[in-house]
């Protein structure tokens, strides 16, 4: 098998921000020529598929600025530095709907946009919920939760009601090998 891996020469910082931050390395290609490489430098972060016992699903709507319009999607949220990935996603869970999780299944990875960013998504199914309180959203973050039935979430992907990828793929990965 052909190597094709692409070595780092130099790189710069080009934008840093509380988020996320931008770089451009220059690499050496498997074939000896050297190329710029622009890409977005990410935390990482969680979704959660929260199931209830009776086969209903929590998810959120809530406005997302970069494309001026509103998403249902599942909760998520991104790494804090040093903080385990299930950690964050009970965290996120607490926060964003005032629901907690007995039982925690973590259903892998997705990388979210290869070509530009090294953003990770680790996606848990959570079951055995139960409501700990009002949510409590970061300063700035307006959510409302929604509690829908597991079919009526996936009709909604299949109608183009939920597009945002992670909610997406992690209701279909939930739909596929752990169904409710």
């Amino acid at each position: 098998m052909k190597d094709l891996t692409e070595r780092f020469v130099s790189g710069e910082l080009v934008f840093d921000s509380t988020l996320l931050e931008v770089r451009r390395d220059r690499v050496r290609l498997p074939d000896g020529a050297e190329a710029t490489r622009e890409y977005i430098r990410h935390p990482g972060a969680v979704a959660i598929v929260p199931l209830f016992d009776d086969g209903r699903v929590l998810l959120e709507r809530q406005f997302r600025y970069p494309h001026r319009r509103e998403f249902i999607e599942l909760p998520a949220g991104k790494l804090e530095p040093g903080e385990p990935p299930l950690t964050t996603a009970q965290r996120e869970l607490l926060e964003e709907t005032g629901h907690a999780a007995l039982e925690w299944t973590r259903l892998g990875v997705i990388h979210t946009s290869i070509a530009y960013t090294d953003e990770a998504i680790e996606l848990y199914l959570a079951r055995k919920l139960s409501r700990q309180g009002a949510p409590r959203p970061d300063a700035g973050e307006f959510v409302e939760t929604l509690i829908v039935g597991f079919d009526e979430a996936l009709a909604m992907v299949r109608e183009g009601r939920i597009t945002d990828a992670k909610s997406v793929l992690g209701l279909l990965w939930v739909d596929k090998w752990c169904r409710p």
